[in-house]
């Protein structure tokens, strides 16, 4: 074992862990703080595009259940390998650990190409079918055609990104998300109005900032500076290691890719109750909801490599610690996120349209849709660490529970108990969120008593 990584394991075995939190942490924050710039500026500037701004938002808007799907996919293979590559370091197999790696990169290649086929042969009936009008159509093919072509380098670049933080490399996978970022954020007013491209502009720079990172990503992971290394003997599929990959990912699948069918549904729900208008303010709902979510991801991304290394190595109360820590963070910035919308929800929704209808609506729509915005942090630190745990089929359950057995029933259930059924429709939200973090908690309270005792009976035995 090299020096590097005796260094780096020992760090996450022995270093204090609210500082180990921290500085893995951090890093991770800043880069989805930053992914959220680079999701979110599109629609900024598309926002902004004048005479057609809300129209083109709108548009794009309809697109958001494919791109969520084609991140979701990352999802279940990277969030899927990244996990147990950390357990197999913290129990000493290393070389298990490359494997894993290098049958995850190669799962993603192939995903990616029957993703890219897939959506250039069908965009437009799926878009038809998400809710788009004839007016928002045109926009979202535009956007679209584009996008699709980029899936190779989405996959890449967020797949493998957690195998770099896995290895202690915070700094390095936040790099990943910030130059691609950065590229884009810079990029979209150049392609959008200074060469006048509009929404094809805005896929242009996305796709090129994509194949950037994704080409940082590659580097690193075969460099002598990575812990675990891409491999091409590793690259081979085997099926016991995939779907053991499949198994733990499927939750962070399930849940981006429920997002995506709750996101058809709310579409197709408000354009039946509300037209363009009301799509428009769900696509600018979505976005500051991203901005809840994706720092929180971060945290619970620094939390994992802790979480899982020690459980791996048998370190009952530094696992503990790592998950009260990461709980206690997640709920106060969750709390905070809920607070701003209550002071400030004129200039969050500004940030996306400068219309004054659009405005004054999602203004009235923020209200009710973010109402319980604040339990988000118990349901996401719970089922993150279910996930670091290994418990793939609870979290996929918990996964299910908050978006398919809740959220998307009660958008349709719930128009019917109410006069005003663009009010119910948001509603649903909040009613969800509650329910889902209070039982998320219930199932962690009871589950982890049972994952320790089954960890410390050996010890107990050794010691009779």
């Amino acid at each position: 074992m090299s020096e590097q990584m005796q260094t780096t394991e020992n760090e996450l075995g022995t270093a204090p862990v609210g500082k180990l939190l921290l500085r893995l942490a951090l890093p991770n924050i800043a880069a989805q703080i930053v992914n959220m710039l680079y999701n979110i500026v599109d629609r900024i500037y598309i926002g902004h595009i004048p005479e057609i701004g809300s129209q083109a938002l709108t548009g794009v808007g309809v697109t958001f259940p494919i791109i969520i799907l084609i991140t979701a996919f990352s999802s279940l293979i990277g969030m899927g390998g990244a996990p147990h590559a950390s357990i197999a370091m913290g129990q000493k197999h290393n070389e298990r650990a490359e494997k894993i790696m290098g049958n995850c990169f190669s799962a993603l290649v192939v995903i990616s190409l029957i993703l890219t086929v897939f959506f250039l042969l069908t965009q437009e009936q799926i878009l038809i079918l998400f809710g788009a009008s004839a007016d928002t159509l045109p926009y979202g093919l535009e956007y679209l055609n584009l996008y699709v072509l980029g899936t190779l380098f989405i996959q890449i670049a967020l797949g493998m990104n957690g195998f770099i933080t896995t290895q202690g490399k915070a700094k390095t996978a936040m790099c990943t998300v910030l130059i691609g970022a950065a590229l884009n954020i810079i990029l979209d007013p150049i392609f959008i109005f200074v060469f006048g491209l509009g929404v094809r502009g805005a896929a242009i720079a996305t796709v090129f900032s994509q194949f950037v990172s994704a080409i940082w990503v590659i580097r690193f992971l075969t460099s002598s500076k990575a812990i675990l290394r891409l491999r091409k003997e590793n690259l081979r599929p085997q099926l016991k290691i995939l779907l053991s990959v499949i198994g733990l990912g499927m939750s962070p699948f399930v849940m981006q890719s429920t997002e995506s069918l709750l996101s058809i549904t709310f579409n197709v729900s408000l354009a039946k109750y509300g037209g363009d208008l009301a799509v428009g303010a769900m696509t600018i709902l979505t976005s500051l909801l991203q901005m809840v979510n994706l720092p929180m991801t971060g945290l619970t991304q620094g939390a994992q490599p802790i979480i899982s290394y020690n459980f791996g190595a048998k370190q009952i109360d530094r696992m503990k610690k790592a998950i009260r820590l990461l709980l206690t963070s997640s709920v106060a910035y969750a709390f905070v996120c809920w607070l701003l919308t209550r002071i400030a929800p004129h200039m969050l929704v500004g940030l996306f349209t400068s219309d004054p209808e659009l405005q004054q609506f999602t203004v009235w729509a923020l209200g009710i849709y973010m109402a319980m915005v604040f339990v988000l942090g118990i349901q996401t630190s719970f089922q993150q660490s279910f996930i670091a745990l290994g418990e793939a089929k609870i979290s996929l359950f918990l996964a299910l529970l908050r978006k398919v057995i809740l959220l998307i029933p009660l958008i349709l259930i719930l128009p019917n108990f109410f006069d005003d059924k663009l009010f119910a429709v948001f509603l649903a939200e909040p009613v969800s969120d509650f329910l889902a973090a209070m039982t998320t908690m219930t199932f962690f309270l009871v589950r982890v008593r049972k994952i320790i005792s089954k960890i410390q009976q050996p010890n107990l035995k050794k010691e009779s």
